[in-house]
């Protein structure tokens, strides 16, 4: 709208308009009042999706914490490689007296004994360290990269410090650089920007001490400027989540929140995750590698805020993962728990992350979340308690003590539980947790299942009189088609049942008010499961079948499910042919209505389509997705994605819907 040239009548008259065109609308009858908050994502440091992918920091093991007890082999100098250029001389070795801090133990003392200066050598010198980051930096030309470093001059004058970004290989090129004198004799944080001269997808950081003498380096750090929302998150990577338009994410985990099959040591604790980055403490990752913790509580609130979702934290509650050691295949596993003593801890914790997120500056917690530059509340509303445990009646005792001991203090927090593994009827865990469920009043339960395709196809498991009348909601927490039939392959089929699965969930949203599909992440190089929403190397995201399913899920949430505006031709019925399948919802916010129609049979079905109970515009977009069954989106071809179109529809009317496709068409009331 150009106001510029609008007398100041028909300005207010215009202002009018538009402002009575955001204003909600009421929804017409028929229709089933259903969560919003449908669509989130689910984010679980696997397979590198942390450091080495949503973390923008290009230096992996920048601590120097790497160690065996997180993998064989791996220890402080693990990514690293000692330097000598120049016929220089001299030695590396791990330290531990007086670190930075307790949290984070272990730097690297340089010791140079001679740096060269000879006449038949034209190439640089010094003494010291490369990183080569996750299989190489990708830095780009004339972008910013923040470096930062803590240093400490063990001896003598001060030492200048060369810092290089270059290609790899014996004869690397400068692509950026800049010499830092190190003066202190305690630990000094230093800073400087590089900006390279030109594209590399994989450089190194090289840090060189140009003197004699001894030097201690820690935290050793190089994030680019163009972060998302500025906070240190990898741009594409979080751009790729905001365009699912999530309306929560969960968060850290998954098994990474006790521990996996590790025990208790290994348990993930929030207040060690959100001071400042030198005083966070590294922790093994259940998947296999390190978790440096860059990523932290703090930052994964501040990705909700920045893309409007609601926080999820899920908290450990006393209760070990069943199969600590590698005993899932004992006869009743080897679930390990806290004494009822010392479960006051578990459920302080608890306590004090509220205070955290929600309170005053003028609080404990609150101002530690203050002083990391958040005064502002975060507004938590969600918090889960455990994750996949086994349901036992060990379990249910430290859950009901904790749920009860929160819900004294901060009733208005949203619990969500856990139904263990494996959330199908039959499973004593998820008729366990759902006895637990009911007996206290819990308002969430968090269901998870991974399934081949015909078990999505076959089931319509909320249509249960299970659920019917249940006051305790379903979280369908993680889910995918997980088929070994193909490899364990995310294919356009995969996808396209999920979808049809996704519509009876819709059907159902009264009852499921939650759903995230899992995993999220998989890096290339370091991909730990299989299959994932996205996948990505370092230069770019892999957008799968399901991401663009996803998508379009979380791009027609509303409030209202209109079950009875379509019908298949042809005698055809979803409810019979689980083929097919049909969603109409209402978002009163946004005034839209979609209308999603999936075939997946070898046929175009026609579709009768009755939209008379509302007031539809002419124009809608149609988006379609389609391909054969087989399809596969991956780092070599992606035949899959969505194609928009401009189409116009009526009140009533009857469309195809191609074989193998989905389709969804948005209109404006």
């Amino acid at each position: 709208m150009n106001i510029k040239h609008l007398s100041m009548g028909a300005l207010a008259v215009a202002l009018s308009v538009a402002a009575s065109a955001q204003k909600p609308m009421t929804a017409p009858q028929g229709g089933k009042p259903i969560s919003d908050e449908l669509i989130g994502i689910f984010f679980e440091d696997i397979s590198y999706s942390a450091d080495g992918g949503l973390n923008a920091n290009l230096v992996q093991n920048g601590s120097f914490e790497y160690s065996p007890m997180v993998r064989d082999g791996w220890g402080p100098g693990t990514s690293w490689r000692f330097l000598r250029p120049g016929h220089s001389a001299g030695y590396i070795v791990d330290g531990h007296q007086n670190p930075i801090h307790a949290n984070n133990p272990t730097y690297m003392r340089i010791y140079a004994e001679r740096i060269g200066h000879y006449e038949d050598y034209d190439g640089w010198t010094g003494v010291g360290l490369m990183n080569n980051g996750f299989n190489g930096m990708n830095v780009k030309a004339g972008e910013k990269y923040d470096f930062s470093i803590f240093m400490r001059n063990v001896s003598g004058k001060a030492k200048p410090v060369r810092i290089v970004l270059a290609t790899p290989g014996r004869k690397p090129k400068v692509l950026a650089e800049t010499t830092i004198n190190v003066y202190d004799k305690e630990w000094q944080k230093y800073t400087a920007v590089l900006t390279p001269s030109e594209n590399c997808p994989d450089a190194d950081l090289q840090i060189l001490m140009l003197e004699k003498g001894e030097l201690d380096i820690d935290m050793v750090s190089l994030v680019p400027q163009d972060t998302y929302h500025g906070h240190g998150i990898r741009k594409d990577l979080a751009e790729a989540l905001e365009g699912l338009n999530p309306r929560f994410m969960r968060f850290p985990g998954g098994c990474v929140v006790h521990g996996g099959g590790d025990g208790f040591w290994d348990t993930y604790r929030w207040k060690t995750t959100v001071g400042p980055k030198e005083t966070r403490k590294s922790l093994k990752n259940t998947w296999g590698y390190n978790q440096s913790m860059d990523i932290g509580y703090f930052e994964y609130f501040q990705l909700c805020e920045d893309m409007g979702m609601q926080p999820l934290p899920i908290l450990p509650c006393g209760v070990s993962c069943q199969g600590v050691n590698g005993g899932w295949g004992m006869k009743n596993q080897a679930q390990e728990v806290v004494a009822m003593e010392d479960m006051d801890e578990w459920v302080q914790d608890a306590l004090d992350l509220i205070e955290w997120a929600n309170g005053d500056v003028d609080t404990k917690w609150g101002a530690v979340r203050a002083a990391a530059g958040h005064p502002e509340p975060f507004n938590l509303k969600y918090l889960g308690i455990g994750n996949e445990e086994k349901i036992t009646p060990e379990f249910a005792e430290r859950f009901k003590y904790m749920y009860n001991k929160i819900m004294e203090k901060h009733p208005e927090i949203v619990i969500v539980g856990t139904a263990g593994p494996g959330s199908h009827p039959g499973n004593p865990d998820y008729e366990n947790s759902w006895k637990l469920a009911e007996e206290i009043g819990l308002p969430i339960i968090d269901e998870h299942y991974y399934d081949p395709r015909q078990q999505y196809i076959d089931s319509r498991q909320y249509d249960s009189d299970f659920y019917k009348d249940k006051k305790c909601k379903v979280y369908l927490g993680e889910y995918s088609v997980k088929d070994h039939s193909h490899g364990e392959k995310n294919q356009w089929g995969d996808a396209l049942a999920e979808a049809i699965y996704l519509m009876h969930v819709e059907r159902n949203a009264d009852k499921v008010v939650m759903t995230s599909y899992a995993p999220l992440f998989a890096y290339k190089h370091n991909t730990n499961w299989n299959p994932n929403l996205i996948y990505f190397d370092n230069e770019r995201p892999f957008l799968t079948c399901s991401y663009y399913v996803q998508q379009m899920f979380g791009q027609s949430s509303g409030q209202y499910f209109y079950g009875d505006c379509v019908k298949f031709a042809d005698g055809d019925d979803e409810f019979k042919n689980h083929l097919l399948g049909q969603s109409v919802i209402l978002n009163v916010n946004k005034r839209e209505l979609y209308v999603k129609l999936a075939n997946m049979t070898d046929a175009p079905k026609s579709v009768n389509i009755d939209l008379s109970r509302f007031s539809v515009k002419p124009n809608a977009i149609k988006t379609i997705l389609s391909g054969s069954l087989d399809d596969e989106n991956n780092y070599d071809k992606h035949p899959v994605s969505p194609v928009k179109e401009d189409v116009k529809v009526s009140k009533k009317m009857t469309v195809e819907v191609p074989a193998h496709s989905l389709i969804m068409y948005t209109t404006k009331l």
